[in-house]
Formats: C-alpha cells, sequence, structure tokens
C-alpha cells in the first residue's frame, strides 16, 4: 500500500495511478451486504457491488415476509436472520428473485415494494452526498482513494467486478466491538466506547449533519476510534431532526433500543449511567447546542 503513488489529492481523496496492490494481489472476501449494495474486502480496503434492481426488489420481499413472521418464530430468530443476513437470507433471496424476473419492474415499482426501494435508494444518495460534503477529510469517516477501472477478483458470485474506488477496511464493527468486550467480561472498556460513540455522534453535529440510525452496526473501529459505516441514516433536514429526536422520549432505555439490553444485562449501573448520558446529549436543545451556526459552511480539518 505505501508503494502506491499519488497522482493528484482532491479534498479527502486520493486519486492513485492504479489500485492499491491488495487488491489485486488475490481473491476478495465477501464481507457484509446490504438492501443496495455487496461490499467486498482485501486487508486494507473494501469495495462494493451495487445490486441488480431484480435483487433489491427480491431482497425488500424477503425482509418484508421474514418480518411478518417475526410473531411467530421464537427467540427472536427473525430480527436475528436480518441484522446479521447469511446463507439463509441469500438463499431466499435466489428464491423471491425468480418470482421477481418475469414481472415489469414498473409493476413493482407500482406496489409498497417499490415505494421502500424508491426510499431505501434516495436514503442512501441522499447520505453519501452529505457524507461527501460535512465528513470526508475528517477522522469520523474512513479514508477513501480513486483509481482507474480495475478487473477484481472475489470469492463469491459473480466471481469478479470492475470498480474505480475503495475505502478502508475497519477493524470491525462497533457492535463486534462492544460484543466482543462483553465476551470478554471487559464491562469497563465497554463504557468507554459507548462514551466514545457519544463523543463521535456530537462531532457530527457539530458539522452540521445528524444520523437518523444510530445502530452500532452502522458504526465501525480505526486505531481506537469510531467511524461512520453507513452514510444512509446522514441528514441536515431540521424538520427531519426534529421529529426523529421528540420520538427519542419515548425510549425509556436507549441501550435497549440500541441492542444492548442482553450485553448489559449483568451490568445495570453502566446501562443505566449510558443511558442518563444519551438522553442528556440526544435532544434538540443539546443537538442544536453543538450545531455549527453557518452549518452549510463545510468546515475542514479533523474532528475526534
Amino acid at each position: 500500500m505505501a508503494a502506491q503513488k499519488t497522482l493528484e489529492g482532491i479534498g479527502a481523496l486520493q486519486v492513485l495511478l492504479r489500485a492499491p496492490d491488495d487488491l489485486t494481489s488475490g481473491r476478495l472476501v465477501r464481507l457484509g451486504e446490504g438492501i443496495n449494495k455487496v461490499v467486498y474486502a482485501s486487508e486494507h480496503w473494501v469495495v462494493k457491488r451495487q445490486r441488480r434492481p431484480s435483487e433489491i426488489i427480491a431482497l425488500i420481499c424477503v425482509w418484508k415476509v421474514v418480518k411478518g413472521l417475526d410473531r411467530f418464530l421464537p427467540g427472536g430468530i427473525a430480527g436475528r436472520l436480518l441484522e446479521k443476513p447469511g446463507k439463509l437470507i441469500r438463499f431466499l433471496r435466489l428464491m423471491f428473485q425468480a418470482l421477481v424476473l418475469p414481472i415489469p419492474r414498473v409493476v413493482w415499482l407500482a406496489t409498497h415494494v417499490g415505494a421502500l426501494w424508491r426510499w431505501h435508494s434516495s436514503r442512501e444518495v441522499q447520505g453519501q452526498i452529505l457524507a461527501d460534503a460535512y465528513l470526508a477529510g475528517t477522522s469520523l469517516v474512513p479514508s477513501r482513494v480513486l483509481f482507474p477501472p480495475t478487473r477484481l477478483k472475489v470469492g463469491a458470485w459473480p466471481g469478479w467486478l470492475v470498480v474505480s474506488e475503495a475505502t478502508e477496511r475497519v477493524e470491525m464493527t462497533l457492535q463486534d466491538q462492544i460484543n466482543d468486550l462483553a465476551r470478554a467480561r471487559r464491562f469497563d472498556d465497554i463504557e468507554v466506547w459507548l462514551q466514545r460513540f457519544l463523543e463521535f455522534r456530537k462531532s457530527g453535529w457539530q458539522r452540521g449533519v445528524l444520523s437518523l440510525d444510530p445502530h452500532l452496526k452502522n458504526y465501525g473501529v480505526i486505531a481506537g476510534r469510531v467511524v461512520l459505516l453507513d452514510a444512509g441514516g446522514l441528514t441536515n433536514n431540521w424538520r427531519e431532526i426534529e421529529n426523529r429526536l421528540d420520538s427519542e422520549d419515548e425510549y425509556e432505555s436507549p441501550h435497549v433500543r440500541l441492542g444492548l439490553e442482553m450485553t448489559l444485562r449483568d451490568r445495570p449501573d453502566i446501562a443505566q449511567r449510558f443511558n442518563e448520558r444519551w438522553k442528556a446529549a440526544v435532544n434538540v436543545q443539546s443537538v442544536r447546542d453543538h450545531w455549527p451556526s453557518e452549518p452549510g459552511i463545510r468546515q475542514t480539518g479533523s474532528l475526534g
């Protein structure tokens, strides 16, 4: 990676003469997936493949069916399947895709499935625009590099893909980091990471954006800091922000909403302190106090 030559810099992006060596020297592993994309990784970098429309529609159908079965399945199985998709979800997606393909796309677009597709796509595009405008060049997001279109080998279908951009690979998601610490019974370290997460959110507000989706799986860990992985929840629209923050009052236990109920079941003291800090920080007045006076002006530099 150090041997790569930089052609020029554009803001936070580095433009390279060729793709980083560890992207081209081996077969990339499938790292994760979302509604609109599949992520593959080398040791230091991740690249993304945009899903085809039929894949997206099939996945939304799977999501709706599994969510509908949630009340009938024991132990929150449905929620776990959707939270961390695996072979079963991919198998169901292939089955639904066979049913989706014969139906014209215009028909799907007129349904609730089409509405969800448009919503997900628009949120992802809007979030990435905001991340590029307000967060690029800070320590709040992984670094990105551009290079000429390059054919890479991947260890899953379709076997290869052509990309011209890569993002710095995180060590793990914040959710995985906290789960690992819980298994090691290192609860004091969990409290440290939860405080870093709150400070990270405040740093975003200071730049004029807020994430409407604070789930820990949407954040990563790099060298002891928290970074944003999924920009799809970002907004700078105050009507959206106020509506979401007003709904925060409905949650008596924010740690439960973030999926930490089982993680902190043996440490109610940490859960209580985190809930108090969250409620003190995540409210309209606190966000306004952190918001820049001129949020439309992009600031430079790095925020911790």
